[in-house]
């Protein structure tokens, strides 16, 4: 598994399909599930996680696909990000196969996995803003063939977490046939770590706008009040258009929605510059924000 880890696991098990993996981890409580590693195997080289034993997960092959569902798509657990970036899962759910592709380098688009980026739920997780702009729901397999539905944005919020013997077996979401867009800003040039991400969801048969802006937090955020507000501005039995400066607003309201101004009294303290004043590098991803948002925005009306 690695060369430095002296206190490596001691068990592995492979089960082929998702019921024995929910038995396997049943059986042995202080055992770890992995899919793709990325996350797990960085863990446990820089010693900060040793576990007992690992629950392979990649021959169960009804987690690495998807099926069509009352009007969702029933997504594995074990999809990998290369695979949902291929044109035919683009034409499915376009947002999150853009989000797939620049999740990082060909070697972690290959191993990492849905189910994993959401399990480790780490702040940058690039599938996280489009789960949680297109409302998406968690199935979730647990002991004696059980299964529970939660919306992933509980998962997230740490609401409603995955009991001991549970897995993410699968992830429901639902196909809007409507114009979805994520954008994201990295410290460098090619895929890489999000510093911020915006997805932004049009959903003509509920007349609504869904915006998720994510590594800005330890979760990604709704900034509900401004959806509100611009899908009252669009006319959705016509072209669906807005004017430049409500585009505009619509990102600075998302912006400060999320990077909200610092309370007064402490905000002097923080920054040394006065009340009301913001750091400069919260000033510029806050600007980043506004502009991922516009942008996102506009692309989807357009």
């Amino acid at each position: 598994m690695t060369t430095h880890a002296p206190q490596a696991a001691h068990t592995v098990t492979l089960p082929g399909t998702l019921d024995e993996a929910v038995a396997a981890l049943a059986a042995m409580p202080t055992a770890v599930p992995v899919a793709g590693g990325t996350d797990l195997m960085a863990a446990v080289n820089s010693g900060l996680l040793r576990p007992a034993g690992l629950v392979g997960l990649g021959r169960i092959n009804e987690i690495r696909g998807w099926q069509y569902q009352d009007g969702a798509a029933l997504l594995g657990a074990g999809l990998t990000h290369a695979r949902m970036g291929r044109p035919d899962f683009a034409a499915l759910i376009p947002a999150l196969a853009v989000a797939a592709r620049t999740a990082g380098p060909p070697q972690i688009r290959n191993a990492g996995t849905l189910g994993g980026n959401i399990a480790s739920a780490a702040p940058a997780g690039d599938a996280l803003p489009v789960l949680a702009a297109l409302e998406a729901s968690l199935v979730i397999a647990g002991p004696g063939g059980g299964r529970r539905e939660v919306p992933v944005g509980r998962m997230l919020a740490g609401l409603d977490m995955l009991r001991p013997g549970e897995l993410i077996g699968h992830v429901r979401v639902p196909l809007l046939h409507a114009p979805q867009v994520f954008l994201k800003a990295t410290g460098r040039t090619g895929p890489g770590r999000a510093t911020a991400s915006v997805a932004v969801v049009l959903d003509p048969a509920r007349r609504s706008v869904r915006c998720a802006v994510g590594a800005v937090a330890p979760m990604p955020l709704r900034p509900f009040d401004t959806e509100h507000w611009v899908s009252s501005l669009i006319d959705w039995d016509g072209d669906r258009t807005l004017a430049p400066e409500a585009l505009a607003a619509f990102g600075e309201y998302v912006a400060v929605a999320c990077i909200p101004d610092p309370v007064p009294e402490h905000s002097a303290a923080l920054t040394g510059d006065g009340p009301g004043t913001l750091p400069p590098a919260v000033l510029h991803l806050r600007r980043t924000v506004a502009t991922l948002a516009r942008r996102a925005l506009g692309r989807a009306l357009a």
